[in-house]
């Protein structure tokens, strides 16, 4: 037999990893934490164009995707968002509060990383970068990952969005390997791509307007943006976490002005219709969308109804997008190793004691805005937590 030489092996140097080492080291077990990249916590440092959106105000279950809707409660009632800033606040970390309860870093996302690692020293973890994972194996009660050996294994290895940042779908692989089933991986919070049919936005990019995304039967009221592959923007980038292939997406030009056109009658009745969308839309999207809605004459010789049904067209304008713009765009990767097979107080896999997953890894995906960072940090304590006990 193999001599032990640690009691937990965290695999993966990110969000979950990190929170999970620490918190298994200040518990008093022996931990090591291994990662092929050069650095600690990359998609941290990128996060929040480099100030760390860490978690938002408004984490609740419903606000994660995943096979079992119920899966995320225990982890995320036990370690909250409150519970993550008032760590972030006890490293005298200052933030600010965005939109939609989104928390950022007054400085830079390095102090989050400096965090985490202050933490897992303070609990005497071993962090080893640039280390190649290798086979996991186990045998007589005990794993085997970059050359430790230990009763516990974390795997916190993320998914394989941006895999220029080095993400791989290795975790997935260790969930086979012992016999877990795995929810297909997609890319999710991810730019979509539009077709021939759709070629005339596409001629538009750069165009950002408010508006209302709908795909999958959930809508969401932020900006969209038109590229010259397709449609991204935060609306549209949280519907896609919702869209499937085949299915249509819906925007919604005029969230709360559904009124604008009889405004407009009333105040401009010679204008035309290209006149009174300007008022409400980008001018290029502007006179994309006048000549479409079939209203030739002047906005006073037009009737109410006419306008009713032009403004129900701008309400639900369709797209059935060709695809999206794949990992190496998305934000993060739905789908996972399947919460059917994982303890939803521990993390542990069932049947195969000592084998944890946490963060990415997992068939848990949050809405953009901080969500998927607190589920790196709650099931990263419930691992951690989990696997300290067995050392």
């Amino acid at each position: 037999m193999t001599a032990v030489t640690h009691d937990v092996i965290v695999l993966g140097a990110g969000g979950a990893g990190l929170m999970a080492a620490f918190i298994a080291g200040q518990r008093g077990a022996r931990v090591v934490v291994i990662d092929h990249a050069p650095k600690a916590g990359k998609k941290i440092l990128i996060s929040g164009g480099g100030r760390c959106n860490f978690t938002n105000t408004g984490c609740e279950p419903a606000r994660f995707l995943s096979e079992n809707p119920h899966f995320a409660k225990s982890a995320l009632s036990r370690y909250t968002q409150w519970d993550f800033l008032a760590l972030v606040e006890r490293h005298g970390i200052a933030w600010h509060e965005k939109t939609l309860g989104q928390l950022f870093c007054d400085g830079s996302a390095r102090q989050i990383v400096a965090m985490l690692l202050d933490e897992c020293a303070a609990g005497g973890v071993e962090v080893r970068l640039s280390t190649p994972i290798g086979e996991v194996g186990h045998g007589d009660g005990a794993f085997r990952a970059g050359g430790c050996v230990a009763p516990a294994l974390i795997v916190a290895t993320g998914g394989p969005s941006i895999p220029k940042m080095g993400a791989t779908g290795v975790a997935y692989d260790v969930a086979r390997r012992f016999g877990l089933g795995v929810v297909p991986p997609r890319p999710a919070l991810v730019p979509l791509t539009l077709g021939a049919e759709d070629a005339a936005f596409r001629a538009i990019p750069g165009t950002a307007c408010p508006s209302v995304a709908s795909a999958g039967g959930v809508a969401f009221a932020e900006a969209a943006l038109f590229t010259h592959k397709g449609l991204s923007g935060p609306a549209v980038l949280q519907a896609s976490s919702y869209w499937a292939p085949g299915e249509a997406v819906v925007l919604d030009l005029l969230p709360g002005r559904g009124d604008a056109l009889l405004d407009a009658k009333r105040r401009l009745p010679r204008a035309q219709v290209r006149a009174a969308l300007a008022e409400v839309l980008p001018n290029r999207l502007a006179d994309l969308m006048a000549p479409r809605l079939g209203l030739s004459r002047p906005l006073g010789d037009t009737s109410d109804a006419d306008l009713r049904r032009a403004t129900d067209a701008l309400r639900t304008v369709t797209f059935h997008p060709s695809g999206t713009e794949g990992y190496a765009k998305a934000e993060v990767t739905a789908g996972g190793v399947d919460t059917a097979a994982l303890s939803s107080k521990t993390m542990e896999a069932r049947g195969v004691p000592g084998l944890f997953f946490a963060g990415e890894a997992v068939d848990v995906t949050g809405w953009l805005g901080g969500y998927n960072f607190q589920w790196a940090w709650s099931s990263g304590v419930a691992a951690g937590e989990a696997a300290a006990r067995m050392g």
